[in-house]
């Protein structure tokens, strides 16, 4: 039997197929053909395409140290609406968003555009799908006719965007498939997965691959157990009787643009960790320079020096071998026998860290990634165990807050407002609360009782959200684009019988 990600992506024949709710989803579809026609001179769109944002339950900023994750697919989504144009129009690319507040981008139809990172734009993740699409069909020698031809696109987002709910994944899976659609083409979940995952680099966040991979091969009514090199996905049921509730901190988390000091600066130390691990457990600097990359590349040699002292816990070793005051280049650069900025001289991304940051704090890095690789592992086996549905709940929601623990303290990817909201869903009933996604604001993920949602809901509603309401940060009428219960949504479509 064929497994899920080597199917290629959804073609659906109905819109109830995807969306429960048949009947908002027809009016959503049908302004966004309206508003295709009114930009783009009465034309239709050749296709739709559409892909999920995710809220990850456990296992946060360790996708890109190769350790599994556990995500799941929620109802909010990104549509884009797309036409190739003919050979004799001017060979553009046109991006609109029924967002009236995103202004209209226009891009040149070349593959080879760089994307200017000092002035990023919203359209610019749809050109990483573009730039994306004809690096992957060049490097399989696919030919698809003119391959260089104008491009009118319509975008239509429901996922808040800066919420860690993966806003941008989102758009840069249903473009890349969009694009992918419009030139007759589909391929397997997992390269698609794959090739966005590389495609989102261009706007350049070092993505480790678990949000595009979500939002590619998410099954309605069941989380994900992902794990990486090569991407293969797990089927997890969730707990009997509990709900998720996602609440918005209203921080906006802006992963993009911060990058040098928040995202990419961890994914440096996490590499600086495994490196001077590595050389500390015998590795000589030259070969673990070139072999190590990430903190799952030395747990063997952390395993195994923890064994020698009864454990199997590979933060023996970094208590052993990381001190836990912040390293300064100096002190690596002797431990590594060569400069940093030599080390990372291969990527833009990390020489931007490199000449933002003052030191590096590498033991609680490594104590966060090995100890939240752990959790998503004892997640799955407690949803799956014999254990009651209130000790499961229970259990998961302590892995919850150990979680949020971690990211708070070692990761320090938390922020006032973050704490703030876990605290309070704690204070009303929840199980377990977590800051989700990349963190410095966005989203908690809360785990409650199902019939406890509303309260929940109303209690935050007053602890939370009123003063900001009362502030004029969001209107009391999209409250409800702000904290929500979702099921587990499913994945990537591409729908061709609207027209």
């Amino acid at each position: 039997m064929t497994a899920d990600e080597d199917l290629p992506i959804t073609v659906c024949n109905s819109l109830e197929s995807v969306y429960a709710d048949k009947e908002k989803a027809e009016i959503r579809f049908q302004k966004l053909k309206s508003v295709f026609a009114d930009f783009f001179q009465g034309h239709s769109p050749d296709v739709y395409t559409r892909s999920p944002g995710r809220v990850n339950l456990i296992g946060e900023h360790i996708d890109y140290e190769g350790y599994s994750v556990l995500p799941m697919a929620i109802c909010q989504d990104t549509i884009v609406a797309i036409r190739k144009r003919g050979r004799e129009e001017p060979k553009e690319l046109r991006i609109v968003n029924v967002d009236s507040k995103y202004q209209m981008c226009t891009y040149p139809a070349d593959p080879h555009q760089a994307i200017d990172l000092q002035n990023l734009k919203w359209g610019h993740y749809f050109i990483c799908g573009y730039i994306g699409f004809h690096e992957f069909i060049e490097s399989k020698g696919i030919h698809v006719g003119e391959p260089v031809v104008g491009l009118d696109v319509i975008v239509d987002g429901t996922v808040p965007t800066g919420s860690g709910l993966s806003s941008s994944a989102a758009f840069v899976c249903s473009a890349t498939i969009a694009i992918m659609a419009a030139f007759k083409l589909n391929f397997s979940k997992k390269e698609i997965a794959q090739l966005t995952c590389e495609c989102e680099r261009h706007i350049g966040t070092q993505s480790g691959g678990m949000d595009q991979a979500i939002s590619i091969m998410a099954k309605s009514g069941f989380a994900q157990l992902i794990n990486f090199n090569p991407i293969r996905t797990n089927d997890v049921q969730l707990p009997t009787g509990g709900t998720f509730v996602i609440a918005h901190s209203l921080a906006e988390s802006q992963k993009a643009v911060t990058a040098a000091t928040n995202y990419n600066n961890r994914v440096v130390e996490c590499r600086l960790a495994a490196i001077v691990l590595a050389i500390k457990l015998g590795m000589k600097p030259i070969e673990a320079l070139s072999k190590v990359k990430t903190l799952s590349d030395v747990e063997g040699l952390c395993v195994a020096f923890a064994g020698c002292l009864g454990s199997s816990d590979p933060i023996v070793a970094v208590k052993e071998f990381l001190k836990e005051d912040p390293y300064t280049s100096s002190e690596i650069e002797e431990i590594t026998e060569e400069g940093l900025f030599s080390i990372f001289r291969d990527s833009v991304s990390s020489l931007d860290v490199l000449r933002a940051a003052e030191h590096f704090k590498l033991f609680q890095r490594a104590s966060h990634v090995y100890a939240e690789a752990n959790r998503v592992y004892a997640f799955k086996d407690v949803v799956s165990s014999k254990l009651s549905d209130e000790d499961v709940l229970r259990e998961v929601g302590r892995l919850m807050n150990d979680s949020h623990h971690s990211c708070s303290v070692l990761y320090e990817c938390s922020c006032p407002e973050l704490e703030e909201l876990v605290k309070s869903c704690r204070d009303h009933g929840a199980y377990g609360a977590r800051l989700t996604g990349a963190g410095w604001g966005g989203c908690v993920v809360a785990l409650i009782k199902e019939n406890m949602v509303p309260q929940l809901i109303q209690n935050l509603k007053e602890c939370y959200y009123e003063t900001r309401i009362k502030r004029g940060i969001i209107n009391e009428n999209e409250l409800g684009l702000y904290i929500f219960a979702s099921k587990p949504s499913s994945g990537a479509a591409i729908f061709e019988f609207l027209n």
